[in-house]
């Protein structure tokens, strides 16, 4: 299929999304941009949650990676679905009973100013980074895919698909997004299984042949048995449980949606429905990744990881699958990206500038302002897909899931320590030790043969992370309150 054809066919699907963003945007005001008025219809929010979840780099670079890992990935997401569970139950009621609107609002009721804002302030980074890594990974294969045949530079294609997602989430944010990602998952996911029934047509296999054929060729491995390695089934089931928690159930982008819903069993359910939905669609992608991996050599295809799946589409499939593939992939893009512009404009404005509360600001000056911080955002998101393009590294998702052990940590510390709490915790000192526990586990990272061997952590890196954090506000929150009584007896 020509690129110019390509091209205009996303383009008429960039315009039914604006079409969409109008018409769930009008009268909108911040509540709505923030919470969508907490009258979200859980199905929605749920079914849109599943694309916001898997993104376009679960899209491409989880079957890529089939061939050095194979299915082992599954033993994350299964322990995400226990995650979801734990988010569900557990912190779910907590956001509802406070009635928060950014969730790191949570953090101040519990442990004062200094942990509200440094949990916000770890999510703007780690949200910044996922968002702007997963957005690189699908701006290159369109361009690969499309784009480089008409000469348009990556530079420009990224600046235009940036500008793209801020205009249908400048006015409705959350009210818009509960729709717009309905209709993108929808897509995504109507295209991946049409791409696996082609592509088993086109190796002429039955859906459980070509399983067979990839247990022959060693595709199909599921669970990793050896306990020194990073995908032991252990380590990558709890790491996948921690994973959920911290990457959906500490994340404002997705928890944004969740508490947009009025009734906590309904929040609840759109949870319970997400963790079942999230196992079969990745599934589906892996035993993808098998039938990529098996047609490769036959067609001639010699790309591997991330840029596989495109290679095989463009050089050796029908025009018909390019055209299921690119739209699949561009819906993939922006229920990731969307969601998260309007999480890291909501946080900043709520957790950091303390909108709406601001005394003496009217309606109208509070949304100049948060117009303002949601351009900002937008430019940050274009400066750090260039950024991306210049690392080009060949496996995203694992990148990003090994950012996110960094990131992500502190704030599974704060929210654990939270829910203990029994005063708030004065001073500097929140911060301080936030941004040591990442420190100590990246030298741990850099010296694991040192200091244990053969033996590797991997993912669950993550937990350890969480865990120093707690430790260190356990002992700030035990010395706090041996001085509060030593003032007491004085």
């Amino acid at each position: 299929m020509s690129p110019t054809l390509l091209l205009a066919v996303v383009l008429g699907y960039f315009a039914l999304l604006l079409g969409v963003a109008w018409a769930t945007s009008r009268h909108a005001d911040n509540e709505s941009f923030f919470v969508g008025n907490r009258r979200s219809a859980w199905p929605l929010v749920a079914f849109g949650m599943v694309g916001t979840s898997l993104s376009g780099v679960t899209f491409v670079s989880v079957p890529g990676a089939v061939g050095t890992s194979g299915f082992t990935y599954l033993q994350i997401v299964a322990g995400q679905a226990l995650g979801y569970a734990v988010v569900a139950f557990v912190l779910m009621p907590l956001y509802h009973r406070l009635g928060v609107s950014s969730i790191y609002g949570v953090l101040g009721a519990r442990l004062g100013a200094s942990a509200h804002r440094t949990g916000a302030a770890f999510f703007l980074l780690s949200r910044t980074l996922g968002a702007t890594a997963r957005l690189y990974l699908v701006i290159e294969v369109l361009q690969l895919s499309v784009l480089d045949a008409l000469g348009v530079p990556l530079a420009l294609t990224a600046a235009a698909i940036v500008v793209l997602i801020l205009l249908y989430t400048f006015e409705g944010g959350v009210r818009t997004i509960v729709w717009t990602d309905t209709l993108q998952t929808a897509t995504m996911l109507a295209g991946l299984a049409l791409c696996t029934a082609m592509l088993l047509a086109r190796l002429d296999l039955g859906a459980f042949d070509a399983l067979a054929a990839m247990r022959a060729q060693g595709l199909a491995r599921l669970v990793g048995t050896d306990p020194q390695r990073a995908d032991f089934f252990v380590k990558q089931l709890t790491a996948g449980v921690f994973i959920a928690i911290a990457m959906t159930g500490l994340d404002q982008e997705m928890m944004q949606k969740s508490i947009s819903i009025g009734a906590l069993r309904d929040a609840q359910k759109n949870l319970i429905v997400l963790a079942a939905v999230m196992l079969a669609v990745v599934t589906l992608f892996v035993y993808l990744g098998g039938l990529l991996h098996l047609a490769a050599p036959a067609l001639g295809v010699t790309a591997r990881g991330d840029r596989l799946f495109p290679a095989l589409v463009v050089q050796a499939l029908a025009p018909a699958v390019q055209l299921l593939f690119v739209l699949a992939l561009v819906s993939a893009l922006f229920p990731s990206a969307d969601g998260a512009l309007t999480a890291l404009t909501s946080s900043f404005c709520l957790d950091l500038l303390g909108l709406p509360q601001r005394r003496g600001w009217s309606e109208r000056r509070q949304r100049r302002v948060r117009q303002a911080v949601h351009l900002a955002f937008a430019l940050a998101f274009y400066l750090l897909v260039l950024g991306f393009a210049a690392l080009a590294d060949p496996n995203m998702i694992w990148l990003i899931l090994r950012v996110a052990a960094y990131t992500y940590g502190p704030l599974l510390g704060l929210f654990a320590f939270a829910l203990v709490a029994r005063r708030p915790l004065a001073g500097p000192w929140v911060p301080v030790v936030a941004l040591a526990a990442p420190l100590v586990c990246g030298w741990i990272d850099l010296n694991q043969a040192r200091l244990f061997g053969a033996w590797r952590i991997g993912l669950e890196l993550l937990a350890v992370n969480g865990a120093l954090t707690f430790a260190g506000l356990w002992l700030i929150a035990r010395s706090q309150g041996a001085a509060a009584s030593r003032s007491a007896l004085e």
